[in-house]
């Protein structure tokens, strides 16, 4: 999810933590070391600061994973709150081990998803049926604080917004089948082996993949209404000289790494230069696809010159910014 939800997020655990007497839920202390687990998964955000490569594959990483989730940021936050703010040890590192996993869990549900059970498990945990904006969920909670503050009980509403929230995401889950069987009623004919059915900031708007024994189907749903824009050709993985060159590249290590559904163009860019672009097909926008691996490679020994990856909106500023990697 977004910073703002899990800000809100780490806020309603703030209004639980009044079933706690042994703990001052509104003191400066408690509320910094809650809002602060239910942030610091997302520490990782720093290795943006390296370059986007880094940050793509490391982005919901071993900072989501079981040993950070369970032991080390609920045990370094109760370390820090106990030391600086005189919390007991133990229920901070509950309350810290709560907002942490609430964070992890929330993340699971959307598109990007999370390696959640890292290190037993590095597979991407990705449902894709909460956006990662999402507003009903920012809406809810914010009504959970204009009732907190106006005196409702907030632990009696924490459970009632947590429940509605519940009915939500069965609600969202639901919807997302639902599209589902509606897409493939409108492939009959082909052979389909997945679909990617994924959230929008609208409720009704949807972002659509199939991918069909021969084909890449992109499109989006409208009211539960299919339209298809874009159909590509599947063709055979990047083979021989040209993907022995790419292959050890960081930017390209790094989104296969994170993309689950891409295709992949290769085309001269003069006399002396290649480029092999690789296209994650899940955010189309405006017929654009913003999220991709662009590599330029000398035409002669295939010899990588430069290589970018990650979201960029524009032909002009996607090839400035391969100019200057």
């Amino acid at each position: 999810m977004d910073t703002l939800t899990h800000t809100l997020m780490g806020g309603a655990i703030v209004g639980l933590a009044h079933i706690d007497p042994a703990v001052d839920p509104v003191s400066a202390g408690f509320i910094t070391t809650v809002v602060g687990a239910s942030l610091i998964p997302d520490l990782d955000t720093v290795s943006k600061m390296k370059n986007n490569a880094v940050y793509i594959k490391n982005h919901r990483g071993i900072t989501h994973s079981l040993p950070f989730t369970i032991v080390i940021w609920p045990l370094l936050l109760a370390v820090l709150s106990s030391t600086f703010f005189g919390l007991p040890f133990i229920n901070m590192y509950l309350w810290s081990l709560f907002a942490v996993s609430l964070h992890v869990f929330s993340d699971i549900f959307n598109a990007y998803g999370t390696q959640a059970l890292r290190p037993l498990n590095h597979t991407w945990l990705q449902l894709g049926f909460i956006n990662t904006i999402d507003i009903p969920i920012i809406v809810m909670h914010i009504m959970y604080f204009t009732l907190w503050f106006i005196g409702f009980n907030p632990v009696t509403l924490f459970i009632i917004l947590y429940a509605a929230m519940i009915l939500y995401y069965i609600a969202r889950f639901i919807y997302q089948k639902f599209l589902i069987n509606k897409i493939k009623e409108r492939l009959p004919n082909d052979s389909i082996t997945r679909v990617f059915c994924l959230p929008t900031l609208r409720f009704n708007e949807w972002r659509v993949v199939v991918v069909a024994e021969k084909a890449y189907y992109v499109g989006r749903t409208f009211k539960g209404q299919v339209v298809f824009y874009d159909r590509f050709e599947k063709i055979g993985p990047l083979e021989g000289e040209l993907f022995e060159a790419v292959k050890d590249d960081e930017n390209f290590i790094s989104f296969t790494f994170f993309s689950s559904i891409y295709r992949y163009e290769i085309k001269e860019l003069s006399e002396d230069t290649v480029e092999v672009r690789y296209i994650d097909l899940r955010y189309l926008k405006d017929g654009h696809y913003p999220f991709v691996c662009i590599m330029h490679l000398d035409k002669d020994d295939y010899e990588v010159q430069s290589s970018y990856t990650g979201w960029v909106y524009s032909e002009t500023k996607l090839q400035q910014k391969v100019a200057n990697n």
